[in-house]
């Protein structure tokens, strides 16, 4: 991990970007960082049996991507269980728990009847969204506890699963170039549906399990909006591309006269949002 490490430093200063980027990792003991508090149990045999008392699950809604938001602010971690899940659609993408829910496939479409929910609409039917659920379910947690850390916080025994940055279109145009570069393909990079959650957990992971070798592009879902940075996305890549992207970029046209004009724009979104990049 150490030559990640510092490989990781060095594509950063390549990229013009400050944030070291977030690992995936699944582990038994719980981390010092964010998650949510201990609250209902999101089985099937529970949903169908009634025993989920749905105005306390709503009512301690706690979204991964908000445990991410403080994780990334103090640089700890954030961490989900199918115990201390905090939201239902969370502990299915980040392989807490399967199959997933019927109550999240109306909440994510067009509302659960007999009650004010009117749904998110992010999908025009259930039909639709079990297509999503279906295709995008990852495979189960290898330890208790799903965590995502600063990439520092790894170690050769622990490695992560995958490698998530927080970035704007302008570093972003760097990445996504050297990502086809280092995998030799012109579309090596995805943007498939689905909860800010699932493209950096769910996704990555899935499409690995697949053997198809590919980046996704996320942080488009509008409930999780306010946990990023204007203007920000998620750029999630399994940890064998991410090898092959750090490997590659001496050579990439992150070394090249085009990207240096480019490096310039990185520099100038960095002092419009107050956020100095390296080599500012």
């Amino acid at each position: 991990m150490t030559n990640m490490i510092k490989k990781t430093q060095r594509l950063m200063e390549l990229l013009g970007h400050e944030e070291i980027p977030f690992g995936v990792c699944y582990a038994d003991d719980k981390p010092d960082g964010y998650g949510p508090k201990p609250g209902e149990i999101f089985t099937r045999e529970r949903e169908i049996a009634g025993k989920i008392d749905w105005q306390k699950a709503f009512g301690n809604f706690t979204c991964l991507t908000g445990s991410i938001w403080l994780a990334r602010k103090k640089k700890k971690a954030a961490w989900i269980s199918h115990e201390e899940c905090g939201c239902m659609g969370g502990g299915y993408y980040s392989g807490m728990y399967q199959p997933y829910l019927e109550t999240n496939i109306l909440y994510v479409s067009t509302g659960i009847p007999g009650t004010h929910i009117e749904g998110e609409h992010y999908l025009p039917s259930p039909e639709s969204m079990r297509a999503f659920m279906d295709d995008c379910a990852p495979p189960l947690g290898t330890g208790k506890y799903c965590v995502l850390k600063p990439l520092g916080q790894f170690s050769d025994a622990e490695p992560p699963l995958s490698v998530t940055f927080f970035v704007r279109p302008e570093a972003l145009t760097g990445l996504h170039t050297l990502t086809g570069y280092a995998a030799g393909r012109h579309n090596a990079v995805v943007t498939p549906f689905g909860a800010t959650c699932t493209s950096i957990i769910a996704w990555p992971l899935v499409y690995e399990q697949r053997g198809i070798e590919c980046a996704v592009l996320g942080g488009f879902d509008p409930s999780a909006r306010k946990f990023m940075k204007t203007d920000e996305l998620t750029f999630s890549v399994p940890l064998t591309l991410y090898r092959k992207m750090l490997d590659a970029m001496e050579t990439s046209a992150l070394v090249r006269e085009t990207w240096a004009g480019v490096r310039k724009k990185v520099l100038r979104s960095g002092r419009a949002w107050g956020e100095e990049a390296q080599g500012a």
